[in-house]
């Protein structure tokens, strides 16, 4: 019996990594279909950042009640999997709580640490689900929110569910385990009742021992394979960012957050135009294929990590002035129609033999519309209330360059502001000679 329950836990391990590992293989692919983009500079700094963003949660204490319940569920995450190394491993060799003996009587003190985790966990995915679909807070409401309809507040409800039930299979089974030591179990070594899970033997203490062989067992599977199907599903969800967290930070924008990037060919011209900076006769003139990004091929590789890693928590929609006013954009819907329309390609490549087929679609325009870009006053509210450093302005500003630059679709009013600053140096419509005229009868 043993050696089919070892046969069929290799089994279960080989194929969620297998599924893991095809998954994350599809990511990685479809993330490097964006355009190259240096973010090797400042190693130190880079790490600092991401010690200090995605490890130590730093920017989530900007709310500091879900800051603290977050931790609660992120801690609990990181080092409840000491408890699952150990269910591995017992799971390929065969064993029971293979660790106690070496660990002898700190054995119990760690097991009651992953306890409290756990009945932490338990209750912030409570208190989560309470205030998803009771208290219903406003920025993750479907009805206010179009980007949350469908699949996204289910998602949400799911992991929250699932979690809830792994936390409790654990107890289940750590509860089961303590009864049958104490009725001289021979399998089961004596590591004595734990900190929570003795609470829930009073339920159990009326099973026989074979009932709560079967019951230990089971809630040990239940957990294990709740484990593994919660990892695979994770790597489609937008829980993605349990891991994409600690790379997209990494690699995050340093420069500040009102700097943008032009286009150094762009500069170039510019510049030789304004006489400050001499043309070089061999040199080459620059090949522009595109002004700005039409679709996630014209993005930065980063942009489309970014769009990976989006945790669809809203705080940059809500922090967003041009949303608040009703204006049609959100940067949230931003960052979820990136990941959707990068998902579109990546499928269409997988079905074509790696290469992609024209399917008629664009980010711009099928996905994000163009009063949604237009919307975007470049405040940066977005970039900065981000828990892990993703940029939707630096998308909006690419789609908006194309539109503007490549298409010639700027409205009106914009075309009006640039012939001014190309001709009077300033967005109004009078000679730089006159600009300081208002000053003319101020009392000195």
């Amino acid at each position: 019996m043993q050696i089919i329950q070892q046969i069929l836990f290799v089994a279960a391990l080989g194929l969620t990594a297998w599924l893991i590992g095809k998954r994350v293989g599809i990511i990685k692919k479809t993330i490097h279909l964006g355009k190259p983009e240096d973010r090797t500079d400042q190693p130190a700094l880079r790490l600092k950042t991401m010690l200090k963003v995605a490890f130590g949660q730093g920017k989530m204490f900007s709310r500091p009640v879900v800051g603290a319940m977050h931790f609660v569920i992120y801690a609990g995450f990181l080092l409840i999997n000491l408890e699952v190394l150990e269910i591995v491993l017992d799971g390929i060799f065969g064993t029971h709580r293979l660790f106690a003996p070496l660990l002898g009587g700190f054995y119990p003190v760690l097991i009651n640490f992953f306890e409290f985790l756990a009945v932490g966990v338990l209750a912030v995915c409570v208190v989560f689900l309470i205030r998803r679909n009771v208290i219903k807070t406003e920025r993750l409401q479907p009805s206010r929110h179009r980007e949350l309809n469908g699949w996204p507040v289910l998602d949400a409800n799911v992991i929250l569910v699932v979690e809830i039930v792994l936390m409790l299979a654990i107890l289940s089974m750590n509860a089961a385990d303590s009864l049958l030591q104490e009725r001289g179990n021979a399998h089961y070594l004596a590591t004595g009742s734990f900190a929570f899970s003795q609470f829930l033997k009073p339920l159990y203490a009326g099973l026989s021992d074979g009932g709560l062989v079967a019951l230990e067992r089971g809630a040990w599977w239940a957990h294990i394979l709740g484990i593994f199907a919660f990892a695979t599903y994770v790597t489609y969800s937008k829980h993605l960012h349990i891991f994409l967290a600690f790379p997209n930070t990494y690699f995050a924008n340093l420069i500040p957050k009102g700097e943008m990037h032009n286009m150094p060919e762009i500069t170039k011209e510019v510049k030789i135009m304004l006489g400050l900076e001499n043309p070089d006769a061999t040199e080459a003139p620059a090949e522009i294929g595109r002004f700005g990004a039409k679709d996630v091929p014209d993005l930065s590789w980063k942009n489309l990590m970014d769009a990976y890693s989006c945790t669809e928590c809203g705080r940059c929609t809500s922090a967003c002035p041009a949303n608040l006013t009703g204006k049609a954009l959100s940067p949230r819907k931003i960052m979820m129609d990136t990941r959707d329309r990068l998902e579109d390609v990546g499928r269409n490549i997988e079905a074509n033999g790696g290469t992609f087929k024209d399917d008629g679609k664009s980010l711009l325009g099928d996905y994000i519309k163009e009063d949604e870009i237009l919307a975007c006053t470049t405040c940066n509210a977005c970039v900065q209330e981000c828990p892990i450093l993703i940029s939707p302005l630096d998308i909006i500003l690419q789609l908006r360059r194309y539109r503007v630059m490549d298409e010639a679709q700027a409205p009106g009013s914009w075309n009006a502001m640039f012939n001014n600053l190309e001709t009077n140096q300033a967005p109004w419509k009078f000679s730089p000679a006159d600009r300081f005229n208002w000053a003319e009868n101020l009392e000195k």
